[in-house]
C-alpha cells in the first residue's frame, strides 16, 4: 500500500455502529496512527480514575471539550485515522470523512453480543445516550450529529462486516488518488 500524502481520515458514529473497530482495522491497514483519545485516556494523564473523570464531567464541561479539542490536536500533529462520535465535525482538515450508519436494533444487539446483560435494558441505554450525546453536541458545538449529510462517505453497516467496511473506504481513498494498492 503506498500512502500518496499524510493523510487524514475521520470516522464518526454512534455507539455500537463499529467506529473503534473499523478505525483500529483501518489505521492497521494503511499503517498509520489511530486516534481514539478518550476519557480512559484523559484519567491515567490526570491521575484519576474513568469513574471519578465520568463524575466529574457530569458538572464540568471542560472535560468533554477536552477531549474533542485535544484529539483534533493529535490528529493534525500526523498521518492518521480519528475515530470518535464527533470526527467528521470537528476534524474539517480531514481527506476523507466517513459516517458509519446502523440501525438502533443492529447497535444493541453489537453492544448485546460485545458486553452481554438485557437487550432490552441495552436499546433503552442507547436510546438516552444518543439523546445525551445530541442534546451535549449541540449545547457545546452547536453540532446536531443527526445530520450528517455533508461526509465524503455513508456506510450502512448493518449488514457489513468491518473487513467489508475497511473496504469500502479503501475503495474511496483509492479514488481519491489518496492511496495506491
Amino acid at each position: 500500500m503506498k500512502i500518496n500524502k499524510d493523510i487524514r481520515v475521520a470516522i464518526s458514529g454512534k455507539s455500537g455502529c463499529g467506529n473503534t473497530t473499523v478505525s483500529g482495522l483501518l489505521s492497521k491497514t494503511l499503517g498509520v496512527t489511530l486516534i481514539n483519545y478518550t476519557f480512559r485516556q484523559l484519567a491515567a494523564e490526570k491521575g484519576m480514575t474513568l469513574p471519578e473523570v465520568i463524575e466529574a464531567a457530569k458538572n464540568d464541561d471542560s472535560y468533554d471539550k477536552y477531549v474533542d479539542k485535544h484529539q483534533v490536536e493529535l490528529a493534525l500533529a500526523e498521518p492518521c485515522v480519528l475515530g470518535s462520535r464527533l470526527a467528521v465535525w470537528m476534524l474539517k482538515e480531514a481527506d476523507l470523512k466517513v459516517y458509519l450508519f446502523a440501525s438502533d436494533q443492529t447497535r444493541a444487539m453489537r453492544v448485546f453480543n460485545r458486553e452481554g446483560g438485557d437487550l432490552q435494558q441495552i436499546k433503552d441505554f442507547t436510546a438516552m445516550r444518543d439523546r445525551e450525546d445530541t442534546r451535549r453536541y449541540q449545547e457545546f458545538y452547536g453540532i446536531d450529529n443527526n445530520d450528517y449529510s455533508f461526509c465524503d462517505l455513508i456506510i450502512d453497516v448493518n449488514e457489513k462486516s468491518p473487513e467489508e467496511i475497511v473496504e469500502v473506504i479503501l475503495k474511496a481513498l483509492e479514488e481519491r488518488k489518496l492511496i495506491e494498492r
